[in-house]
């Protein structure tokens, strides 16, 4: 049988009273991060990578698998798209790898406007003081992904002014911005380049470099 259908097998014998519950849903997409997962011997080099990664847990479940996880989620919802973002909240509390992968989707895909939400000030409620680099790209990448309101230039000051890893959060979805050919104001990339930043963190440092380099080319020009 394929992952896919052992997904369904599994998630069919719930009722739909479960998706009241943020806490029984916590505990089903748990069970159900294995499905699909090659080898159980993976899980000792999963486990050690998950914990140098900063994740509490990492199975190594495939996207695709998560993917179909964040559709059961969201199709039987309904109205109680509250529920799920007490379950992101959750989700993102418990910090399993495949947890913050289905944050990311549901954060995504959800109607922030019947929710009354902004999807960047939740996600700066819930990122904890450090976060794995991974873990942000992931999030951000997915609401630029859905196509979702770009933060504006108030959240970006927040951010910039605020927790350290607020201003990694800053750098990262500027970067997603220019990339998406989004304007950002000079006085925000001027406030993006005074972040301080790990050097030994290549990627952040790449990130933060092409976002303020690409304020300097535009000025010569």
């Amino acid at each position: 049988m394929s992952d896919a259908g052992s997904l369904d097998d599994f998630l069919s014998q719930f009722s739909d009273k479960v998706h009241k519950s943020d806490r029984k849903l916590a505990k089903i997409v748990r069970e159900a991060y294995p499905i699909g997962v090659p080898a159980l011997i993976m899980k000792s080099g999963t486990d050690r990578i998950g914990e140098s990664a900063g994740y509490s847990f990492y199975l190594g479940t495939p996207d695709d698998l998560l993917r179909s996880l964040a559709s059961w989620l969201l199709s039987f919802a309904g109205e109680r798209q509250s529920t799920l973002l007490r379950l992101i909240k959750r989700l993102w509390k418990r910090h399993g790898r495949e947890d913050i992968a289905l944050s990311s989707l549901l954060l995504a895909n959800l109607d922030h406007k019947n929710l009354d939400i902004n999807p960047w000030e939740f996600l700066t409620s819930i990122v904890n003081k450090t976060e794995p680099l991974d873990a942000i790209l992931l999030i951000v990448e997915e609401l630029f992904r859905a196509k979702k309101d770009i933060p504006s230039n108030e959240i970006f000051e927040k951010w910039c002014n605020g927790k350290r890893i607020e201003g990694h959060l800053a750098i990262i979805c500027a970067y997603n911005m220019m990339k998406s050919n989004y304007k950002i104001s000079d006085d925000i990339i001027s406030k993006l380049s005074s972040i301080p930043v790990n050097r030994g963190d290549s990627i952040l440092s790449r990130l933060k470099d092409e976002v303020t380099l690409k304020k300097n080319n535009q000025d010569v020009v």
